[in-house]
């Protein structure tokens, strides 16, 4: 890999060409991305890249007067240190509000960059040519703050806000509380009968060790089988299953792991208290992002809790 001290001025431009010209199609891939749920963001990516589109037109106008009209052949990767950025399909899974993150931190690092090549070069040109892109760098910086403030402004930040919290409640809340659901009542049961037919941590831990995985494996592939978002919105049919199973499974092994403490009575004691925690857990997480009344949440859930619960142990004992 080459310095970046070695570099000719004409090698600098291409780079920074190259470095405009990818920043752009990241900032349209981003309005592509938030335009249905976020089009005040998706304008805003939209200048940017405009902007990003309009530097890399001076950059090879400046190129093109100096050296003539063909780019050398050079890319970030041939270049020691040079700005890196990721894959544009790891950026696709970016939030929002991490993508306006992203999109600062592209601009400070390329700032960053070009000031401190700057710093280390000795020929006045290349010094100067530096800097002027570090300086560029900047503007672009100043300019995603000031075009948030202009296109997205707080009324529309908080409607965004709004939007996110429900595709979020809706995409991983919900499959989770699901799972979470399934796993901490339906396990009960079998754990519970297991724990008073043997009288053994051993052989109850064992059970439900069992129960618990295999209920995240049902319900997480049932999750991603049920729906693949394309119509309903429900976001990835991945994240909902691996969201679902996991809270399944979760959901059991919390009243399961007790029973690796040997005596029994003082697992199953543990266990106990451990089931009455997760009901409110979920009661909670019912009336957080579900907008079910506590109350009602708690009623439903500890009532079913216990009814599970005393069959395990009706039948443990039968």
């Amino acid at each position: 890999m080459k310095r970046f001290a070695d570099l000719t001025e004409a090698e600098i431009l291409a780079l920074a060409v190259s470095n405009e010209e990818e920043d752009a199609r990241i900032y349209l891939q981003f309005a592509q991305r938030l335009h249905a749920d976020y089009p005040a963001s998706a304008a805003l990516f939209e200048r940017m890249a405009e902007e990003e589109q309009g530097h890399r037109h001076s950059l090879l106008e400046l190129h093109t007067r100096k050296f003539g009209p063909v780019l050398p052949y050079i890319t970030r990767q041939d270049v020691r240190g040079f700005l890196k950025r990721n894959p544009i399909w790891l950026l696709d899974t970016l939030r929002i509000d991490a993508m306006r993150h992203q999109a600062e931190l592209m601009e400070l690092e390329a700032a960053s960059f070009y000031t401190k090549a700057a710093e280390r070069a000795r020929d006045v040109d290349i010094r100067k040519l530096l800097a002027d892109l570090a300086e560029t760098e900047r503007k672009h910086e100043s300019l995603a703050s000031e075009l948030e403030e202009t296109l997205v402004p707080g009324a529309v930040r908080d409607e965004e806000r709004e939007t996110a919290r429900r595709l979020f409640v809706l995409q991983v809340v919900q499959p989770g509380l699901a799972g979470l659901i399934d796993g901490s009542i339906s396990t009960l049961a079998p754990i519970f009968a297991a724990a008073f037919a043997t009288q053994n941590s051993w052989d109850a831990f064992r059970v439900g060790l069992a129960a618990s995985i295999g209920a995240g494996i049902s319900m997480g592939l049932t999750e991603a089988l049920s729906d693949d978002g394309e119509i309903t919105g429900r976001g990835s049919p991945l994240t909902r299953g691996i969201a679902c199973g996991l809270m399944t499974a979760l959901g059991g092994l919390g009243h399961t792991l007790p029973y690796l403490i040997s005596d029994f009575w003082t697992a199953t004691t543990t266990a106990g208290l451990i089931v009455a925690v997760e009901l409110v857990a979920i009661a909670w997480i019912r009336w957080r992002y579900m907008e079910t009344p506590f109350t009602s949440a708690i009623v439903q859930v500890v009532l079913g809790g216990i009814l599970v619960l005393l069959t395990g142990i009706f039948i443990g004992n039968a």
